[in-house]
C-alpha cells in the first residue's frame, strides 16, 4: 500500500526539483527523502527521476505519479479538514474553476458572499477560457469547475446550470449593421475567429458536425480573450459566442451581437467535479453559493441565459 508520507516527500521533490531544496523546505534530511524515493522506484521497477549535476529531473513515470499524488494529498487534506468541520463549522479550501464569462457575471458577488459567510473557507478561484476548466478539474488542480458541455462521462459529477444562446459578435462592416438574425450557413461565409481548446473545443459548441463546419472556416484561432478582443474590435472578423463573453465591447457600440438562427446555436453550462473526490462540507456549501450566484445573475439579467431545470 502507498505511504502517503512517501508521497508528500516524491511531490516535494519534484516540485522543487532537488533533494536539497525538498529536504529544507520539508525539514526532512536529504538522506531520508533518498531512502524513501529509493523504496518508491523499487515498489514500480522504475526510475521516477533522472539525476542531473543540478537538480532531479522526473522521468515519465515520475510525472504520471506526481498527478497521482497530488490528486491523493489533496484528498487527505480535504478529508482531515471535513472531519473537522463535523463541530458545525464550515471549513478549510475548496477550488473553484470559471470561465472568463462566468467570473464576469458572478465572481464578485460570489467572492464577496464566501469570504462575508464562510469566513474559515479558503476560497481558491482560478479564471480560464471556457475550455481550459476541464483538464484543470481532471488534474485535481480544483475541486469544482463551471464547465460548458462537459463530456457524458461517469468519471464526473454534473448538475446542468443554465443555457447560453450562441450569437454572432464582430465589427457592423463584418457581420452587418443589424441586430436581426443570421443564418448559420452565412455566418460560415464570414472570417471566423475561433475560440480553440484542441480536446475542449467542445466547450463552444457540442454539434461536432456543426463544430467541423466551424473550424474548417476559421481564419484565426487563439486561447487570448485580449486578442480576440482586439482582433474584433480592429476588424480581423467575427466570433460566433454569447454577449457576455463581450459584454465591455458591446456596450461601448464597437461591435454587434446577431442571433444565429437554421439552427439556433446554443451551450449548457455544468457545475462539475471528479465522481472519485468525495464532497466535504465545505464544498458543498460553496457549490449550492455558485448555483444560487448562477440563477440570480440570470433573473437579474445580468446572464442572458435560460437556467436549467434540475434533479
Amino acid at each position: 500500500m502507498l505511504d502517503t508520507r512517501q508521497l508528500q516527500y516524491f511531490a516535494a521533490i519534484c516540485e522543487h526539483g532537488s533533494l536539497s531544496r525538498a529536504s529544507s523546505n520539508l525539514n526532512v534530511a536529504a538522506s531520508a527523502l533518498s531512502h524513501h524515493l529509493a523504496q518508491l522506484e523499487a515498489r514500480f521497477g522504475q526510475p521516477l527521476f533522472l539525476r542531473k549535476p543540478r537538480g532531479m529531473e522526473p522521468t515519465a513515470a515520475g510525472r504520471r505519479l506526481h498527478e497521482h499524488a497530488r490528486a491523493i494529498l489533496r484528498a487527505v487534506t480535504s478529508a482531515e479538514a471535513d472531519m473537522a468541520d463535523q463541530e458545525g463549522k464550515i471549513s478549510g479550501s475548496v477550488s473553484v474553476g470559471m470561465s472568463y464569462s462566468a467570473v464576469k457575471a458572478i465572481g464578485v458577488p460570489f467572492i464577496s458572499q464566501v469570504v462575508r459567510d464562510y469566513p474559515a473557507v479558503q476560497l481558491a478561484l482560478t479564471e480560464s477560457l471556457s475550455g481550459v476548466a476541464l483538464p484543470t478539474l481532471m488534474a485535481s488542480e480544483v475541486d469544482m469547475a463551471l464547465i460548458y458541455n462537459p463530456p457524458n462521462d461517469p468519471m464526473f459529477n454534473s448538475v446542468p446550470v443554465l443555457e447560453e444562446p450562441l450569437v454572432c459578435v464582430g465589427r457592423p462592416e463584418i457581420i452587418g449593421d443589424t441586430d436581426e438574425p443570421i443564418r448559420f450557413e452565412e455566418v460560415l461565409g464570414l472570417p471566423i475567429i475561433l475560440l480553440r481548446q484542441g480536446i475542449s473545443a467542445r466547450a463552444i459548441l457540442d454539434d461536432t458536425v456543426l463544430l467541423k463546419k466551424i473550424e474548417a472556416r476559421a481564419v484565426l484561432q487563439m486561447n487570448s480573450v485580449q486578442a480576440i478582443a482586439g482582433s474584433l474590435v480592429a476588424g480581423l472578423g467575427c466570433v460566433i459566442g454569447t454577449k457576455l463573453f463581450m459584454q465591455d465591447e458591446l456596450d461601448r457600440g464597437t461591435i454587434t451581437a446577431r442571433p444565429i438562427i437554421e439552427p439556433e446555436l446554443s451551450r449548457t453550462l455544468h457545475l462539475t467535479r471528479l465522481a472519485s473526490r468525495p464532497p466535504t462540507y465545505a464544498s458543498e456549501a460553496i457549490r449550492d453559493l455558485l448555483l444560487r450566484h448562477a440563477d440570480e445573475a440570470v433573473r437579474s439579467g445580468v446572464w442572458d441565459a435560460q437556467i436549467v431545470a434540475r434533479s
